[in-house]
């Protein structure tokens, strides 16, 4: 790998990724999502973030990597022992807020604060609590989903819950959604 190909990356985003690998985490967001992620995070300066999933922090390091130094991100996830790679990468990142909880817990002892900007790459935020989740977004606020795409790691029956998301979206009166039959099929929606 060059140089001008690791520059596009975020610092830490090689490190997680050879630490993800070795911890046999396979839900990783794919590069396209994370590079549109980071470039959406961009467009809200002094913004508040939300990333619901961490994971081993991989989506987490191009968030950080498009914010500015104004903002800040809360990035939930069940699991410490994937969690904890995020922290040993991303720990020293002042703006962030790593924290072990239950996504559906969380959200309901949150639901009164306002974010511009949701990731929302767990079953709560998506396919769970998602009217709450929704109500979290300041107007104009962004929220973003992937694997909406058929994904080999799916198990039978998720393709309905794909569509019947889709569905409950595309009737939500209060967002404008674009999907996109991209990377893993990505959904960015904005409130209005």
């Amino acid at each position: 790998m060059t140089d001008e190909v690791n520059q596009q990356f975020p610092k830490s985003y090689l490190d997680i990724n050879e630490a993800t690998k070795a911890s046999g985490f396979t839900m990783a967001s794919d590069v396209l999502t994370c590079s549109l992620l980071r470039t959406l995070a961009a467009s809200k300066p002094s913004g508040k973030f939300l990333e619901l999933g961490t994971g081993t922090g991989l989506s987490t390091a191009w968030i950080l990597d498009g914010m500015d130094n104004n903002s800040t991100l809360i990035s939930i996830d069940n699991d410490p022992v994937f969690l904890e790679i995020a922290e040993q990468f991303l720990g020293n990142d002042e703006r962030l807020n790593l924290v072990t909880s239950d996504g559906g817990e969380w959200i309901n002892k949150n639901k009164h604060q306002k974010f511009n900007y949701i990731f929302a790459d767990t079953w709560h935020g998506k396919y769970l609590l998602l009217n709450e989740t929704l109500s979290m977004l300041h107007k104009g606020g962004l929220y973003i989903i992937d694997d909406m795409l058929p994904q080999p790691n799916w198990p039978e029956g998720h393709d309905q819950k794909a569509i019947d998301l889709v569905k409950s979206l595309e009737a939500n009166e209060n967002v404008l959604l674009t999907k996109q039959a991209w990377a893993t099929g990505i959904i960015v929606a904005v409130k209005k």
